[in-house]
């Protein structure tokens, strides 16, 4: 398999082990990372031209994964 760019550990290098902890003792953190993971492989899938979409519907799944990016960091803040 090929590296996705942008999995949670890439953009929080530095969190790795809360997150881990926090993707076994907290359900709602992991089911945000879940999500986040499931569409940053989404939009990987597009930009490599494996899945076909239109430019609004990357721009919208680009705004999600930012959301759900903004959600887990103030997780990772709270819980450091």
């Amino acid at each position: 398999m090929t590296h996705v760019p942008h999995g949670l550990h890439e953009e929080f290098p530095t969190s790795a082990p809360v997150i881990s902890k926090l993707k076994i003792g907290d359900a709602h953190f992991a089911r945000l990372a879940e999500s986040y993971e499931h569409l940053n492989r989404e939009i990987h899938r597009i930009e490599a031209d494996i899945e076909p979409a239109s430019d609004e519907t990357l721009e919208g799944l680009k705004r999600r994964r930012l959301k759900l990016k903004d959600e887990i960091a103030a997780m990772l803040r709270c819980a450091a």
